[in-house]
């Protein structure tokens, strides 16, 4: 059984903050035999190389389970899920006036003197464009000596690496998908509001989650790789995730801005087909289409990273769905994607 708590009782809790509210997956409207084949696919290694499923509906938790020794206490590599907490970091200064979305990059750095391959489209670009992945540079994240391993082999300079970046096309205008944006987002907050990310978040995003155990990778200067360097626990994950379920409020408070969790969202770049599942991407967040067999009208939207870490939040069935892992191919990292289709979505009980 999923952790057992297909056979615990329902609990009602006014607060996730000091209690996880518990349900069972029948009496939140899911199959819960469905969701146990699931599992038993997981535990004989058909999805292989998984650490944990946790699924929240109504924001319940409904089920848990941890695989292959992970312990459910031990913090997680997030890897690239990190960038939407960073999302998340920035729509918190955005609301507060420390930042603007508009703003030119290059006038929020206006003290750093001498940046390199200066011109008219890195004068254009903004932090509109780096939340999108358009920031026209050259930042890429393919080959063993790309940009983006270049820079996770510094020690100090993330933030001058990434400004002093050639541009090849007008910001705003091509997706490319661009760690060394987001990595420099913290710096952005570091400019504005005197905190790195690490210290923005322990301010204004943990402890209203009841988040108390996290971890940054930094570099020798402190600078949180706010590409993919966060570490929580699973259940911490999917707090974050049932936060942007509840359009940026928890325990009654507005921690995320209603509009921002709505723009963050929403297609802000369409794909083509080609690019399998993905149908867009928001302000640091992947879209997916939404369930085939329910109304066809809301996106799923997903927080994706590396070796197969994801938090789906699925509105039409208020559900999240938690996966972290350790994948050692590709097409193994994008297998949770086709389990949220072929095996969690058509256990939603229609109608209930």
């Amino acid at each position: 059984m999923l952790t057992g708590l297909l056979a615990l009782p329902s609990q009602a809790c006014a607060s996730p903050l000091d209690n996880w509210p518990i349900s069972t997956l029948q009496e939140q409207g899911l199959d819960a035999d469905a969701i146990e084949h699931l599992a038993a696919e997981i535990r004989r290694g058909e999805f292989p190389d998984l650490h944990s499923l946790l699924i929240v509906r109504n924001g319940y938790l409904v089920a848990e389970e941890y695989f292959n020794g992970w312990d459910p206490e031990r913090l997680h590599s997030l890897q690239s899920v990190s960038k939407s907490f960073t999302s998340a970091l920035i729509g918190i200064a955005v609301e507060r006036g420390e930042v603007g979305i508009e703003e030119k990059i290059l006038d929020i750095f206006e003290d750093v003197k001498g940046i390199d391959n200066l011109d008219r489209r890195k004068s254009a670009m903004t932090l509109r464009d780096l939340l999108t992945m358009r920031s026209g540079t050259d930042y890429h994240e393919s080959g063993s000596n790309s940009p983006h391993d270049q820079l996770n082999r510094l020690s100090r300079g993330w933030d001058r690496f990434v400004l002093d970046r050639p541009m090849v096309r007008d910001p705003g205008t091509h997706f490319q998908y661009d760690s060394g944006a987001v990595i420099l987002m913290s710096s952005i907050l570091r400019e504005r509001a005197g905190l790195h990310a690490d210290q923005y978040a322990a301010r204004h995003l943990f402890p209203q989650l009841g988040i108390t155990e996290h971890r940054w990778f930094k570099n020798d200067e402190g600078h949180p790789h706010t590409g993919g360097g966060l570490y929580l626990r699973s259940r911490d994950m999917a707090r974050f995730g049932l936060l942007y379920l509840q359009g940026g409020t928890w325990a009654g408070e507005q921690v995320v801005p209603t509009d921002w969790v709505r723009e963050s969202t929403r297609r802000q770049v369409r794909f083509e087909p080609r690019r399998g599942r993905s149908v867009g991407y928001g302000y640091l967040w992947w879209i997916l289409p939404p369930d085939p067999s329910g109304e066809g009208k809301q996106d799923i939207y997903a927080a994706m990273g590396f070796r197969a870490q994801y938090i789906f939040i699925v509105p039409e069935h208020e559900m999240v769905v938690v996966v972290t892992g350790a994948t050692r191919s590709s097409a193994d990292q994008r297998r949770p994607i086709d389990f949220l289709y072929t095996h969690i979505l058509p256990a939603v009980r229609r109608g209930e």
